[in-house]
């Protein structure tokens, strides 16, 4: 096999629009800035920096709580990648472990694992699934000319609209079984006994 052999073509665009398909339907941006924002939190407080000769010891006595802190951020940024129904707890979640860094974990990772956690988490309250594309069948159909829309031949609707008692309520009230319905002559009140 030579150096110039290609790969199978097409492979690489294939495999990149799978991924482009896979991030489009959950909160993937979100789930990254949340994961990245544990790294510094949980670094800096077991960080040794060299200055010179000088050895700088970032350690504080709360580095057990900034691991936990950070750890838990690359969690939830993991599963809003894999679970994306629990968006809103875990973009909850990671805005109040971001807040509670401030003083637990040196300012939150000198506030860049704060920022990225906070914002992160604010994208993955705010995030929702997009609505599935139509079918191009019937976004190509549309009424049929010198026909009513659909509310306009409705007897059940031009008798609501107009305020009289329509056929649409009569036969709700046959199949009616919370008792409020005004085809039966309740007035929405319950009765005791």
């Amino acid at each position: 096999m030579s150096a110039e052999t290609p790969a199978v073509p097409g492979q690489f665009t294939r495999r990149r629009l799978q991924f482009r398909a896979w991030r489009g339907t959950r909160p993937f941006w979100a789930g990254l800035l949340v994961l990245l924002g544990g790294f510094p939190i949980m670094y800096f407080p077991y960080a040794h920096l060299q200055v010179g000769h000088l050895t700088l010891a970032m350690s504080t006595t709360a580095g057990a709580g900034s691991l936990i802190i950070g750890v838990l951020l690359i969690v939830l940024g993991i599963s809003l990648w894999f679970q994306k129904h629990i968006r809103v707890f875990a973009g909850v979640a990671s805005i109040l472990l971001a807040l509670v860094s401030i003083p637990v974990s040196n300012f939150g990772g000198f506030l860049m694992g704060f920022l990225l956690a906070l914002i992160g988490g604010a994208m993955a309250v705010s995030w929702a699934p997009g609505v599935p594309p139509a079918p191009e069948e019937a976004e190509t159909a549309g009424p049929v000319a010198g026909s009513a829309p659909e509310a306009a031949g409705d007897p059940a609707a031009d008798g609501a609209i107009g305020g009289g008692h329509s056929q649409g309520v009569e036969a709700l009230g046959e199949n009616d079984l919370s008792g409020t319905s005004p085809a039966n002559g309740a007035n929405g009140r319950h009765s005791a006994g």
